[in-house]
């Protein structure tokens, strides 16, 4: 039986979160909302939110406060959102002790529980994916091909007869394995059971981040410690991979900083990278975790969104053999030759043009007092964030048909501005294209996953026939994230012609 104490407890630390939210509240009620902002309205309008409403909702915003600031509720506090080229270039210039890049992701994320605290306050593996990673593409490219097409005839063989394939769980193996052939090599990127845990991680940081949002403030400390996957995944690791990054200190302390035939990989990266302190084989284990998330969920995520548009628009399918068939005929598999596919990158990106990670990007806490240039303040702690989805689908940006699915939209754009050709690239960022974030913060391996995202395609449209579908299976709305339909499945079977 419950008792009078607990109830107390409880309705204690509601009345608490509603007070805490409704004094949050008011120091912004200076900026509009397209929702209702009363102190109960609003917890109604943040559930909405929440689960499945959330790309309307901010796209009335946009729609009513476009060029401006608004704000959106959600459970625990208000997001600002910016609307403009102008204001998103405001947002990316900011000084990083004035509206925090690192603070915005460690709350989107929940970074102290799903990364660990330590991981979160010295981030050595960003640089090395800004460096190391797309310093090595070139020399790694075979490796990256060879594991892709290995991947694929593992996962689905090439059959004479149709075969349904669940896009979701078949992806996520291979970009695992693909990613993880530079990130640790063989034969661990084909090991089953790291092959799940890269993707089991990838999963629990999504789940966790979730959870801890609908959790409120003042039991953040208690659940986080109870749902964070960190301790538990980085025993799994260890047991896998913890040889190979004992033997690679070993080696370190052996020979130096340089030796023969020294290994090309993440993990030799990180070491190198890691201080003396950080160099033990649970953190080491735990950085390689963290850019399998990076490189598993996002890149997952796209190429499902792909291979869903590219079945419900089969006319792409010749043009796009097509040109990778010329250029394979004469660079071979080489990232020279998916640089030139254009109208393979120029399909990708309209494909995440119009069906991105989700509705918001670029998160930024306020840790000073703050005006932007049209006057609009903003109090310290503040979380603000860029309306991606309504700036890519905006008309005055993407002109006449923003609405629509235009497959060569920006190889017609490369072509006619010869000049400037590289702002039109998947891989390019800008205040109107902002899939990986824009400016110095923007996505540290996107150069990675744009070549490993092209090549997939490009192998999947040389080998495979896809069954037109009459649609794209809808995905789910979570918050202002956009997970793909994760039971959704596509027909294919070997080339025919």
């Amino acid at each position: 039986m419950i008792s009078i104490d607990s109830i107390s407890l409880v309705s204690g630390l509601i009345s608490f979160a509603f007070i805490a939210y409704y004094l949050r509240q008011d120091k912004l009620q200076h900026i509009p909302s397209p929702g209702p902002t009363g102190p109960i309205s609003s917890w109604y309008a943040a559930y909405k939110y929440i689960w499945g409403d959330a790309p309307q909702i901010i796209e009335e915003g946009y729609r009513k406060y476009k060029g401006r600031i608004f704000r959106i509720a959600d459970l625990n506090r208000w997001t600002v959102v910016v609307t403009s080229p102008s204001l998103v270039e405001e947002l990316r210039k900011a000084p990083e002790d004035v509206l925090s890049f690192h603070e915005g992701i460690r709350y989107s994320l929940r970074l102290d529980y799903t990364f660990g605290r330590e991981a979160v306050e010295h981030e050595y593996h960003i640089p090395v994916i800004r460096t190391q990673l797309t310093r090595h593409l070139t020399p790694l490219f075979a490796d990256i091909h060879d594991e892709i097409v290995q991947s694929f005839t593992d996962l689905v063989p090439p059959s004479d007869t149709w075969t349904s394939v669940r896009v979701v769980p078949t992806v996520m193996q291979v970009v695992s394995r693909t990613s993880n052939r530079v990130f640790v090599g063989l034969p661990y990127c084909r090991d089953p059971a790291f092959c799940a845990l890269a993707v089991r991680f990838a999963t629990d940081v999504v789940k966790t981040g979730v959870a801890l949002h609908l959790t409120p403030r003042a039991l953040k400390p208690l659940v986080g410690r109870l749902v964070s996957p960190v301790s538990k995944r980085v025993e799994e690791g260890k047991a896998i991979i913890g040889k190979l990054v004992e033997d690679r200190f070993a080696q370190l302390r052996e020979r130096g900083g340089n030796w023969p035939d020294k290994p090309e990989d993440m993990i030799q990266w990180l070491i190198e990278e890691a201080n003396e302190d950080e160099r033990t084989v649970e953190g080491l284990v735990l950085r390689i975790l963290i850019v399998n998330f990076a490189a598993i969920h996002t890149s997952s995520m796209s190429f499902t969104h792909a291979v869903n548009m590219l079945a419900a628009h089969p006319e792409c399918i010749a043009p796009l053999r097509e040109e990778i068939e010329e250029v394979v005929r004469e660079e071979g598999w080489t990232k020279a030759a998916v640089q030139r596919m254009r109208k393979l990158d120029s399909f990708m990106k309209e494909c995440q043009r119009l069906h991105g990670l989700g509705a918001l990007t670029m998160s930024r806490v306020a840790l000073q007092d703050y005006t932007f240039s049209d006057g609009t303040r903003i109090p310290r702690g503040t979380l603000v964030m860029a309306a991606s989805r309504p700036i890519h689908h905006d008309a005055a940006l993407y002109a006449p048909d923003a609405g629509a699915f235009d497959p060569w939209r920006f190889a017609r754009l490369r072509a006619a501005d010869a000049d400037s050709s590289i702002k039109h690239q998947m891989v390019h960022t800008s205040a109107e294209y902002l899939a990986f974030g824009h400016g110095k913060h923007a996505c540290p391996g996107r150069f990675f996953a744009v070549n490993e995202l092209k090549l997939m395609m490009a192998h999947v449209l040389h080998t495979y026939d896809i069954r037109p579908q009459t649609s794209v299976p809808p995905g789910r709305w979570i918050r202002h994230s956009l997970l793909a339909n994760p039971i959704a499945t596509v027909d294919l079977k070997k080339r025919q012609t």
